[in-house]
This record gives C-alpha cells, structure tokens and sequence, in this order.
C-alpha cells in the first residue's frame, strides 16, 4: 500500500475482532517504529507489546479506553525522559504514528489511546522512572460496530478544509494567488 493511501484510510478503531495479529505483520509494525527519526538520533523510545488478555483488561479500566481489552495487541510506548529531556515526546509520538501507518498497511486498524493511569500502568509493566509513558496503541483486525455517537461526531466534524490550517511565511498569511486544492 502507498504511503498517501494508509493515510487516508487510517481511522481510529475501537472495535476489534478477536483474531490474533500475525507475528510476522507485528514485527513489521515495530521496526517501523524501530526505523523512526529521533532528534540528534538518540532513539529514546521503548516499547512494551501487550498480548495478555488479564493485562488488557485492566489497562482498559481508564475512562476513554474501555476496548483495550478486546484489541488483541497494546503497544505502550514510553519515552526515556532523562537520555532525551526536551524531545521524547516527539520522538516516541513520531515512532508511534510510523506503526500506526505500517499497521493499516498490513490491513489492520488503530487507536491512540491517552486515558491511562501512569502510575497503574508503571507499576503493573515494571516500566523504570526514567521513562514516561507516552501513549498506548491498540492494534488488531478492526470489528464493524454501528457507533451512532462516533458516526455523528464525523458528520459534524469534518477535515478542515487546507486553507483553514495553512499559512505561507507567517500565521494567517495566505498565497497571491487562490485556487487550494479541495483535496489531494
């Protein structure tokens, strides 16, 4: 799959089918995490793969997170604060997105997923001080659920159209000339 097109059809999942994730796909999805540009080349990511059913479960216990349980994989991506002060976020959060595109590649879907307890989740993975929890990622074969709520929420709020979230040389300067592109 082209890279434009696993960025078009990457939406956020939150249902998944039970199917378990080939390792073979799974290792391809963390190299390309593996393969993620950091600031001055300290990679300071670690990820931590969840497969346990007990584990998923529990780190679904936070409010916004309820279908971790179901997602047959959770990638907890932690970034080494201490190695990389000023950049680990941005780091870890490009790696992340770099699985995530891989994932809809290999046919599979995705959420990022920010409702944790950092403290819970610290505690249960034995994850160091040095490193902070950044995200977590649900990963597996996405499950069709009729979601009137998430269904609604996309109709109200669409993509911004280019020119509302772009500007030329400085904030809220636009080109001479009109004609942006509706869509690519």
């Amino acid at each position: 799959m082209e890279v434009f097109e696993a960025i078009r059809k990457r939406r956020s999942i939150r249902a998944y089918e039970s199917t378990p994730i080939p390792e073979e796909k799974l290792m391809r999805i963390l190299e390309a995490g593996r393969l993620a540009p950091s600031a001055g080349n300290i990679q300071p990511w670690h990820f931590i793969v969840v497969k346990d059913f007990e584990k998923r479960k529990k780190l679904s216990e936070a409010r916004w997170a309820k279908f971790l349980a179901e997602s047959p994989v959770v990638i907890v991506g932690c970034g080494n604060q201490k190695a990389s002060p000023k950049w680990f976020m941005v780091d870890v959060a490009i790696a992340m997105q770099n699985m995530v595109l891989a994932a809809v590649s290999e046919g599979l879907g995705t959420c990022w997923v920010g409702s944790f307890n950092e403290d819970e989740v610290r505690r249960m993975l034995k994850i160091p001080d040095n490193y902070k929890i950044v995200a977590l990622l649900a990963i597996g074969y996405p499950r069709e659920k009729f979601n009137i709520t998430e269904k609604a929420l996309h109709m109200i709020r669409r993509r911004k159209k280019i020119e509302k979230i772009l500007s030329f040389e400085e904030f809220g300067k636009q080109p001479l000339k009109t004609g942006f592109p509706n869509s690519f």
